[in-house]
């Protein structure tokens, strides 16, 4: 009678290599499916609804101050850095010890940029000033300010050049309304904020404006923000 025939040794090889390669994807794929969870958790949400930005030409000396005033009254500015929901998350100085240390030296940041963060909105009249506190020269020194509102998603609220004329100068970029997060009455009619914060006792304890000490000096008939 006839003998079974017998399995090749090269087709056992191939079937013990189909499987492995099997098993391989097979664990690539849980390995793939138990690390894309940590790198969406590691996702970093910024917790703000509107931002404004102020830039100046980089390299530049000068020194700008961004003031911003909510519905509320609360002003944030360099001298209160936090006003309500608002909060200045930098405050830029011209290239007054504007270094970034790298290897353990230091170097010149050339960027000039001030930021606000809102934190949650409030119905009612924002104003966004900028003041020039250090003209190092006579020439007007255009200023950028944009506003942003961020969620659901990003809208330019205001994006404009702004001409400071001298130490002290203070102009509005933008006043604009938010009711139920929608904006509205977007115009640059002029208000004053460093006036408030000279009546704002709560700045620093009196009647007077409080001058951050390590700031340079400014100009001879400067006017003090």
């Amino acid at each position: 009678m006839f003998e079974p025939e017998q399995e090749s040794e090269f087709d056992v090889f191939t079937d013990l290599l189909f499987n492995s390669l099997v098993a391989i994807s097979f664990l690539f794929f849980l390995a793939f499916a138990m690390i894309n969870p940590i790198a969406e958790s590691g996702k970093i949400d910024p917790k703000a609804e509107l931002l404004i930005t102020v830039r100046w030409a980089d390299n530049n000396p000068d020194d700008v101050d961004t003031y911003v005033e909510d519905p509320l009254g609360n002003v944030v500015w360099y001298n209160k850095r936090e006003a309500g929901l608002m909060h200045l998350d930098r405050d830029d100085r011209g290239m007054f010890k504007d270094v970034i240390v790298v290897n353990g030296e230091e170097i010149a940041n050339p960027l000039n940029q001030e930021s606000v963060s809102i934190r949650g909105l409030t119905n009612g009249e924002y104003v966004v000033n900028i003041v020039q506190y250090i003209a190092t020269t006579s020439e007007p020194l255009p200023v950028q300010v944009k506003v942003e509102k961020l969620n659901p998603v990003v809208k330019v609220v205001f994006y404009g050049t702004i001409d400071l004329n001298g130490s002290g100068d203070e102009k509005t970029a933008v006043r604009f309304t938010l009711t139920d997060g929608e904006v509205g009455d977007v115009n640059n009619r002029p208000k004053s904020l460093v006036s408030l914060t000279r009546q704002d006792k709560s700045s620093d304890g009196g009647d007077s404006l409080v001058i951050d000490p390590n700031a340079p000096a400014p100009p001879a008939g400067a006017t003090a923000q």
